[in-house]
C-alpha cells in the first residue's frame, strides 16, 4: 500500500471501497443534513455565525491535510487486533441506535435525581437535544467538505468490530454529540461535570474499538462538539423570565447520581437490523449478497 502526504492529499471516502466490497460507496447516509436547521448556530454568507449575537465563529478543527491517516490506521489495525471483552461491549452499547438513545436517559436519569420542575426539565431536554442537532449538522457540513476515507477504506483486509458507517470519517458524529451532550448537561448539573466528561469521552473512544474511526475523528468531534455546547451555554446563560432572573438555576450540589453505564443495556432495548455489506470480525453479521435490502428502515450504527 503506497503512502501519500499527509499535508498535500489524503484518501478520499467516494474514491474507495469498503473492505469486503468491490466499489466506492454511494448510498450516504443524510448526505445535505449539514444545511439542515440549527438552533444555537447559523450559516450565512459563507460562514458560521452565533445565533445569540451574531458573532462569527471560528471553529477549531484540524484539516484533514493535516494529519496522517496511515498512522491513524495503524491504531486502528492494533486496536481492532486487541479488543477486549470490555472494549467490546463498550463499542457495542454506544453504538445500538441514534445518539439519543444513550444520552437522553442520562438526562432523564439527571432530571429524576436532582428533583428537577417539569417546565425546567423540558427546557434541559429541549436545550440538550438542540444542540445534539446542531452538533450533527456541523459534523455533516465537514464530513461531506472534505470526504475522508474510513479506516476500512484503507485496508481492505480490515474486519471491524461494528459494521462500518455510509458516510465520511472525520470528523466523528457520535463524539461530536458527546461533547455536546457533556457540556450542555454539565451547565445544568454542574456538580456531574466530571462523570459526564468521563461518559463523553468513553463514547467517543467506542467508536475506535468498533474500528469505524481513526483516534483524530473522536478527538476532533469531541472538540468540534464541545464547542457547539459552549456556545449553546452562552446563550443558556443569558436568557431570562420577564421578571429579569436567569431562568436556569444550575444544580451545583451533588446528589449522589450514579450516572449509567455501567450496566452497558438499553434503556429501551430493540432489535436492530445488523446486516453489514463490509467486512466485520463476524461473518453472521455480514450482509448476504442475495438478501433484500430495498425495505431495510431500522436504524443502525450511524456514526
Amino acid at each position: 500500500m503506497s503512502k501519500r502526504s499527509p499535508h498535500t492529499d489524503y484518501p478520499r471516502w467516494n474514491e474507495l471501497p469498503y473492505a469486503g466490497e468491490t466499489k466506492a460507496p454511494d448510498n450516504a447516509e443524510a448526505p445535505y443534513a449539514g444545511s439542515w436547521t440549527t438552533y444555537f448556530i447559523r450559516y450565512q454568507q459563507d460562514e458560521w455565525v452565533s445565533a445569540f449575537n451574531g458573532k462569527t465563529i471560528h471553529f477549531k478543527i484540524r484539516h484533514p491535510e493535516s494529519i496522517d491517516w496511515y498512522k491513524q490506521l495503524a491504531v486502528v489495525q492494533r486496536t481492532q487486533r486487541k479488543l477486549t471483552r470490555e472494549q467490546k461491549t463498550i463499542a457495542t452499547y454506544w453504538g445500538s441506535g441514534v445518539a439519543t438513545k444513550q444520552w437522553t436517559p442520562i438526562a432523564d436519569q439527571l432530571i429524576d435525581s436532582y428533583g428537577v420542575e417539569a417546565p425546567r426539565g423540558a427546557r434541559i431536554l429541549a436545550a440538550l437535544h438542540a444542540a445534539i442537532n446542531d452538533a450533527f449538522v456541523l459534523t455533516w457540513s465537514y464530513k461531506f467538505k472534505w470526504f475522508v476515507a474510513r479506516p476500512n477504506q484503507l485496508d481492505h483486509n480490515l474486519a471491524t468490530f461494528l459494521c462500518t458507517p455510509r458516510h465520511p470519517s472525520y470528523p466523528s458524529g457520535h463524539a461530536a454529540v458527546a461533547g455536546a451532550a457533556e457540556t450542555v448537561l454539565s451547565y445544568f448539573f454542574p456538580a456531574e461535570r466530571r462523570r459526564l466528561h468521563e461518559l463523553a469521552e468513553e463514547a467517543a473512544q467506542s467508536r475506535l474499538y468498533a474500528g469505524v474511526h481513526f483516534p483524530v475523528d473522536n478527538e476532533q468531534g469531541l472538540r468540534l462538539g464541545r464547542q457547539v455546547g459552549e456556545l449553546a451555554v452562552d446563550q443558556l446563560r443569558e436568557e431570562r423570565d420577564t421578571e429579569d432572573h436567569n431562568i436556569d438555576t444550575p444544580y451545583r450540589h451533588s446528589a449522589n447520581v450514579k450516572l449509567t453505564p455501567p450496566p452497558y443495556e438499553q434503556v429501551i432495548p430493540f432489535e436492530f437490523d445488523d446486516h453489514c455489506g463490509s467486512l466485520t470480525m463476524n461473518e453472521d453479521y455480514r450482509e448476504k449478497k442475495s438478501a433484500p435490502t430495498a425495505n431495510k428502515h431500522k436504524p443502525k450504527l450511524f456514526y
